[in-house]
């Protein structure tokens, strides 16, 4: 841990020690994967514009997300069933976020439950909901998460049905089978620990995720719970603005870790577009291939209000459980920091979009001295 200098060493390390199927789980993408790839490579393109001779002896990572105040715009995505990557799995994510101050995304498919992620102390959780087909049930959860808590609802919308990841088929990816998604427990949602001839959580969702949900359902959401809802898969401004008038509260430019839709843009691509149509009305957020704190920079200076991180927790959880996820955070935190204090900026605030280029900017012409 001591050697580890930067988030993306956490995955080598962590494919190491991990079982293939597990690793394949955690880091494959859709299809041909070109997206996966995008998602990081995207982050290469948008080069800095810094201002120097700036006061930057104190500098100021501190946010409001939704209300609640915390330490830095870096929070934690959900990732599911994270017990495979370590036998604390949530337990010790929650744990970390909190140490770190800042927000902690539980999964549907976690394999522990929002009461016990609750039980782990204080902390500002969110619950990512899948809307299942019994809406009994997802009434039920919601509320759960309520009672226990949870401070936002991150409803994950580009899941009809789940993408093609071949490494998956290839593996017939199946839970383990001391493991159950423990927010369905005693529901008769069925476990996902029987081998097919796909892949084993396809399957699984084939059977229990709703292909009917839309619009409506946004609203329906609101009627359960008076926690505010994130849009979470959003990357277009028509959307943007569909979310918007169905009440959402902010809004998650995701294309699923490029798990679902082969060839979508990167977010980080796509994130000015839904920012504009958004015309600050409600906070946009970022998640997928976000490793370096010039990728958080370069977010917000798009106009993102924060971002989220998937794969680097599961990694590090993998790596050093706890004290994994805590030194991610801490990386990022400073490297954040660093990009920071090196752009002339003091606080989020003063992060703009004259601090990046980007590829489809217009060729800036100096004016003649």
């Amino acid at each position: 841990m001591d050697l580890i200098t930067n988030v993306s060493e956490f995955e080598a390390i962590a494919k190491q020690k991990l079982p293939k199927m597990i690793y394949d789980y955690y880091a494959s993408g859709a299809e041909d994967e070109w997206t996966l790839k995008e998602n990081r490579n995207a982050f290469s393109r948008i080069l800095f514009r810094p201002r120097i001779l700036r006061d930057v002896s104190k500098i100021d990572l501190t946010t409001n997300v939704l209300g609640f105040d915390i330490s830095m715009p870096i929070m934690i995505a959900p990732t599911a069933m994270q017990k495979m990557a370590h036998p604390q799995g949530e337990y010790a994510t929650a744990r970390a976020a909190s140490a770190a101050g800042t927000i902690m995304t539980l999964s549907s498919w976690a394999t522990s439950s929002v009461e016990e992620v609750a039980s782990t102390g204080p902390g500002i959780r969110f619950f990512q909901l899948y809307v299942l087909k019994n809406r009994n049930v997802v009434t039920q959860l919601v509320r759960r998460a309520e009672s226990a808590g949870f401070k936002a609802i991150a409803l994950t919308v580009d899941t009809p049905i789940l993408g093609r990841r071949e490494a998956d088929i290839k593996n017939r990816f199946t839970m383990p089978p001391h493991l159950i998604f423990k927010n369905y427990e005693g529901l008769d949602l069925g476990k996902l620990d029987k081998k097919t001839d796909d892949s084993g959580l396809a399957s699984y969702a084939a059977g229990q995720v709703d292909r009917s949900l839309n619009w409506e359902d946004v609203k329906w959401l609101q009627t359960i719970t008076s926690l505010p809802i994130l849009v979470k898969g959003v990357i277009t401004s028509e959307d943007t603005k569909l979310a918007i008038q169905a009440g959402a509260s902010g809004i998650i430019v995701s294309n699923h870790g490029a798990r679902q839709l082969d060839y979508v843009p990167a977010t980080i691509t796509a994130l000015e577009e839904v920012v504009k149509a958004a015309g600050g009305k409600i906070p946009v957020f970022l998640d997928g291939g976000v490793r370096r704190g010039t990728d958080v920079f370069k977010a917000l200076a798009l106009g993102a209000s924060g971002v989220f991180i998937g794969r680097p927790v599961v990694f590090s959880l993998a790596v050093d459980g706890e004290a994994g996820v805590r030194k991610v955070l801490e990386i990022l935190h400073d490297e954040f920091h660093l990009t920071m204090a090196l752009c002339g900026c003091r606080s989020l605030k003063e992060i703009t979009r004259d601090h990046v280029v980007t590829e489809w900017d217009r060729p800036r012409i100096d004016p003649r001295l």
